[in-house]
């Protein structure tokens, strides 16, 4: 009886471990931003301003907590150098952008299938930094100032992907994102009488790589 015990013990424990498989997920990211930029209005004509298209990478921490539904917490960085244009002449400035974000996916199939196809929303913050050199005279500053500053803005995440199955424990995730967030006046300063209406919208395709545990 008492061998039998034992094993009746090593059974359960294994079936508990094996319900709590894949639970968590941790993995790695890189891809692009293409940003949609905002017209600027102003007694001298009408401007783009924003940021430039760039390469960014980050780190994401996942849940499933339930067979098709879960959550998870993302950082990125992004090389986001800013940029105003207008009346014949263009400024850039670097800048960078960090990213933190909690999202919802909701998965078509289940968490042990090698193919799960999601769709992902929530919300969190985006920082962007001007990290240029400033100068006393700025082309196109009829329309904007490109700033040696930051900001913090409120930022809306909305997607979709697949993460592709490689091992039990291992998968590749493709994905696009469209990030959204108010228009970051203070890093990009409209000029005295121009005026920046409108959210920024940056399209993100991602490549990435991940272990589930």
């Amino acid at each position: 009886m008492r061998i039998h015990a034992r094993w009746l013990v090593i059974l359960l424990i294994g079936t508990a471990v094996a319900a709590l498989a894949q639970e968590w997920e941790l993995g790695v990211l890189g891809g692009f931003g293409f940003p949609r930029n905002q017209t600027v209005s102003s007694p001298a004509g009408s401007g783009k301003a924003g940021v430039r298209s760039g390469v960014g990478a980050g780190v994401v921490g996942g849940h499933n907590m339930y067979e098709r539904l879960g959550g998870e917490i993302r950082y990125a960085w992004r090389a986001s150098d800013l940029k105003v244009s207008g009346a014949g002449q263009t400024a850039n400035f670097n800048g960078e952008s960090h990213y933190v974000h909690y999202d919802l996916l909701f998965h078509a199939t289940d968490r042990d299938a090698r193919w799960r196809p999601f769709v992902a929303g929530g919300g969190g913050i985006r920082v962007y930094r001007g990290i240029g050199v400033e100068s006393a005279y700025q082309p196109a500053a009829r329309f904007a100032l490109l700033t040696r500053t930051q900001e913090v803005t409120a930022l809306i995440s909305v997607g979709g992907g697949v993460k592709i199955g490689l091992t039990d424990s291992t998968y590749l995730r493709v994905e696009v994102r469209d990030y959204i967030t108010p228009f970051p006046k203070q890093v990009v300063a409209p000029a005295p009488g121009a005026e920046i209406k409108g959210w920024l919208h940056e399209l993100a395709p991602t490549l990435g790589f991940g272990f589930r545990f």
